[in-house]
């Protein structure tokens, strides 16, 4: 099991305007894969989504956050560039692996800005903020996912197949 968390970005759901429904897919496609150990939603601030992201890795140390909402063409989408000013080491593949799915589901998945990247040994991912775009995004990544956190988090170092 690795330890995970959710961090989801609405202005808002952050004043209780909007419930999340995005939390509850993450939470449902990776049931006993992961243990959730952190949630939050908070507002589409960048300092405030750059404080919470590094509070995740280097505090609770978690080995994957998920973050959702905040990725789109709004002025106020800002989740990619905060998540780039903490992340030591991009992951460009998880994010174009989540575009180029959702590509087939709609032409609209072009226009997501998400990003994806390593702090310490966390791994963040951006997904959007609706539910039927979370599941496809989790679909996308969810076949590597778990042997890309073996390797992050030194549980193997094996990568080559037989």
């Amino acid at each position: 099991m690795f330890k995970a968390g959710i961090l989801i970005m609405s202005d808002k759901g952050s004043r209780g305007e909007r419930e999340d429904l995005s939390s509850a897919e993450i939470r449902r496609m990776l049931d006993g894969f992961c243990r959730f150990e952190y949630y939050e939603i908070i507002p589409d601030e960048r300092e405030m989504i750059v404080e919470r992201l590094r509070y995740a890795c280097d505090e609770l140390k978690l080995d994957i956050l998920l973050t959702s909402g905040g990725t789109g063409f709004s002025p106020r989408d800002v989740t990619p560039e905060a998540t780039l000013a903490v992340v030591e080491r991009p992951a460009p593949g998880l994010s174009e692996a989540i575009r180029a799915y959702g590509m087939q589901q709609t032409p609209r998945a072009m226009l997501s800005r998400a990003a994806a990247g390593i702090r310490g040994k966390t791994l963040i991912i951006n997904l959007p903020g609706s539910v039927k775009a979370v599941r496809e995004a989790l679909e996308a990544v969810l076949p590597s996912l778990e042997h890309g956190l073996e390797i992050l988090t030194g549980r193997t170092g094996e990568c080559g197949q037989p």
